[in-house]
């Protein structure tokens, strides 16, 4: 492989301390690609149903694409997956940063890892070679403390980490893992696969370039993004992912005392806005970059808040502020950067404590549960301590570290009414009562309620650049917000596969690249003759394959729904009135099913879809 590609896969056992490398063909790359659909591939050939996520034999991968390192912005990132702990099916996240674009340099696709080491060890990666050191001295640390430490026991400051914090070292559900201190690959828990690995870190280092097919056209591509990307993502380049906060108080999109109430009414108080005028100190990018869509923050009193953890966006502004009552700044801010150094997905722990704060104000928890802390909404000193607590698994942490299902399970009294998940992950900061196709994508994705994997039906709602985007898909006209028709859900199919190709390539879904632009991307690095169809059908075999693997460990079609409060009108807000019906919803997923080519009751990839897909290996491992 010499263009995009090295062609070569990083296996670490870290039971008996063996590092080999595997080598793939083309075939095998242009079929998988990269990213999530890699790691759905290697989870169904290797993880069988009776692994548990936190057991040795489960794998860890870490993924990249052909556009990884390449000198492109959005080619940074990385995709890691395993069996998560918090759904007990496919687990997945994305990030962004330096470290997946190190990875590239330091001549690897991908790594799995697999097995767990008697002692905690990180893994250092350096220029095609692979060693695994001892991480005892590390073990503890904060995620600031430990990537220092291994810059100066490797001494180059510019070695990029991947790490846990000690929420990923005490077997937090929901834990993620940190790159870079400022980027987390967040949902699904895949920190917590990895501390039960007892891997601290994956330090990475490489020289060597990815090879272009077309360097000429690549660099065509850079010059009209930096032409036009300050008028393309003004927004995003100004403010960040919170840039869009106030209109979401307006709409009713943001999520307020744990999805109970329809508005928030000192948003303000915390938009980006307010983020830029009081406590912004700067804005940072990711490789090859020159968006810099991400904030820096400082806060001296009365929290001292870090600006190398970054600062808090729109996920975490809804999470930690928002969905808890919270209107305190700083204190949002104090929370971000608590999450980032314990590596704790700031979207699940935001869900868990409001989660805990509705039960609460329920009596289905007391003060003798909480040690005497007044766990209401809007408490935000109650907020930082319940973060501390479940990092550390102290007391009540303990219980609400196992996330919101499986602690509804737990407190009983119809507490599960309170957890707002779908297969135990956390909704993203998104209201599907405003959005109907988001509900749809919240309820069948098969990672969990992700925001980012699909349809945000307000941008198709009315004529705009969202909706002549997608005219290459054929849908010409707008669709309302509050329809779940089958074109709608026709349009999210495939939205969903196309944002699934792109976590396949592992490029940033923000970049304002087109579908013609991305299909050149790939050719000019890869030599590939593609087309916005091929491309499209990586994304619905990757989804396919992470069916099949949710199926053959004991998912269904009942674990396809969304929570009931969902299905609930609001008292008041912007959306007084509004719910998604059940018989709708239900009626969108069979839908769903059918035009995926799966059985439309059970969600069962059938035999004709594996065979047209080309994994038609698959129908054993489904009992077929």
């Amino acid at each position: 492989m010499s263009n995009g590609y090295t062609g070569k896969i990083l296996r670490v056992n870290l039971s008996d301390g063996t590092i080999s490398q595997e080598e793939q063909d083309e075939l095998f790359y242009r079929r998988y690609f990269g990213g999530v659909s890699l790691i759905a591939y290697y989870l169904l050939k290797e993880v069988p149903p009776e692994v548990e996520p936190l057991s040795p034999e489960n794998r860890l991968i870490f993924a990249l694409g052909p556009v990884t390192g390449v000198p492109l912005a959005g080619s940074g990132r990385n995709a890691v997956g395993a069996k998560s702990p918090l759904s007990g099916g496919f687990g997945k996240a994305e990030v962004g940063g330096f470290w997946g674009a190190e990875l590239k340099r330091a001549g690897f696709d991908a790594i799995i890892v697999e097995g767990k080491a008697e002692q905690p060890v990180y893994l250092w990666v350096h220029d095609g070679e692979a060693e695994i050191k001892s991480a005892k001295h590390l073990w503890g640390q904060p995620t600031k403390e430990c990537q220092e430490m291994i810059r100066s026991e490797l001494d180059d400051k510019n070695i990029r980490v991947a790490q846990i914090g000690p929420g990923g070292e005490n077997l937090v559900r929901f834990a993620c893992i940190i790159n870079d201190l400022k980027d987390a690959a967040g949902r699904t828990g895949m920190g917590a696969v990895m501390g039960s690995k007892n891997l601290k870190a994956i330090a990475v280092r490489g020289t060597q370039s990815p090879g272009l097919y077309d360097a000429e056209a690549l660099r065509n591509i850079n010059r009209w993004l930096a032409q036009n990307y300050q008028v393309e993502s003004k927004n995003l380049h100004q403010f960040g992912t919170g840039a869009n906060m106030d209109k979401s108080t307006l709409t009713g999109n943001i999520p307020t005392r744990n999805w109970r109430d329809g508005i928030f009414e000192k948003a303000g108080d915390i938009s980006a806005n307010t983020v830029r005028d009081t406590i912004r100190i700067g804005m940072e990018g990711c490789y090859a970059c020159p968006i810099r869509c991400k904030k820096v923050v400082k806060v001296e009193e009365p929290y001292s808040v870090d600006p190398d953890y970054g600062g808090p966006e729109y996920e975490t502004l809804a999470a930690l502020g928002t969905n808890c009552g919270v209107d305190d700044l700083k204190a949002i801010s104090k929370g971000h950067h608590l999450c980032g150094a314990y590596s704790l997905d700031t979207i699940s722990t935001g869900s868990t404590i409001a989660f805990a704060m509705e039960c609460f104000e329920n009596g289905l928890l007391t003060k003798e549960d909480t040690g005497g802390i007044e766990l209401t909404f809007g408490n935000a000193e109650a907020m930082l301590t319940m973060i501390e607590k479940i990092a550390k698994r102290e007391d009540i942490g303990d219980l609400l570290a196992e996330g919101t299902m499986r602690a509804a399970e737990k407190i009983g009294g119809g507490s599960e009414r309170f957890a707002m998940q779908v297969k135990g992950v956390d909704l993203g900061m998104h209201e599907a009562r405003l959005k109907f196709g988001l509900g749809l994508g919240y309820a069948v994705v098969c990672h969990g309620a992700d925001h980012g994997a699909g349809l945000h039906d307000t941008a198709f709602a009315e004529p705009g650049p969202a909706l002549e985007a997608i005219k290459t898909l054929g849908f010409l006209e707008p669709l309302p917000a509050n329809d779940l028709g089958p074109r709608k859900v026709a349009m999210f199919k495939d939205l969903h596969s196309w944002r699934t190709f792109i976590d396949c390539m592992v490029i940033c879904g923000f970049l304002p690249y087109d579908h013609k632009q991305i299909t050149e991307i790939v050719e000019s690095v890869t030599g590939w003759n593609t087309s916005v169809l091929e491309c499209m059908r990586v994304g619905e075999r990757a989804t396919t394959l992470a069916k099949a693997f949710n199926m053959i460990h004991g998912l269904s079609a009942a674990d396809d729904r969304l929570p009931d409060r969902i299905h609930q009108p609001f008292a008041g807000g912007p959306l007084k009135g509004v719910a998604i019906g059940k018989d709708d919803m239900e009626k969108a997923i069979h839908t769903y099913y059918k035009i995926m080519g799966w059985d439309e009751e059970t969600g069962m990839p059938t035999n004709e879809k594996l065979a047209e897909l080309g994994i038609d290996w698959v129908a054993e491992l489904l009992g077929k």
